[in-house]
């Protein structure tokens, strides 16, 4: 069965918040990383994962990365401190839980 993310990244001041959708969670962060793929999380150095959801459908992930993208910056930052209090990027955990 695939696995689809809806994520959320900032930048290392937390000023700018982006939401996206993939199914290799792994292979698109590094993108972000790297500046590659997204003019967006280039032009404003957004490239730590501070949020995480995982969906069996395509389907549902996009239908969740709408709803993310179309709430307030504060609903996203609540949502945030829910489950990653600190902020930390998330990608390190996330690349040794899926090994």
């Amino acid at each position: 069965m695939d696995t689809y993310y809806t994520y959320i990244l900032t930048n290392f001041r937390k000023t700018v918040l982006y939401v996206g959708v993939t199914q290799n969670i792994q292979k698109r962060i590094i993108e972000h990383k790297q500046g590659i793929g997204s003019h967006f999380t280039k032009k404003y150095n957004v490239h730590m994962l501070v949020h995480v959801e995982t969906y069996d459908s395509i389907k549902d992930a996009i239908s969740r990365e709408k709803q993310l993208k179309s709430g307030s910056r504060v609903k996203k930052e609540l949502l945030i401190n829910k489950n990653n209090p600190k902020w930390e990027d998330l990608y390190k955990q996330w690349i040794e839980d899926m090994k």
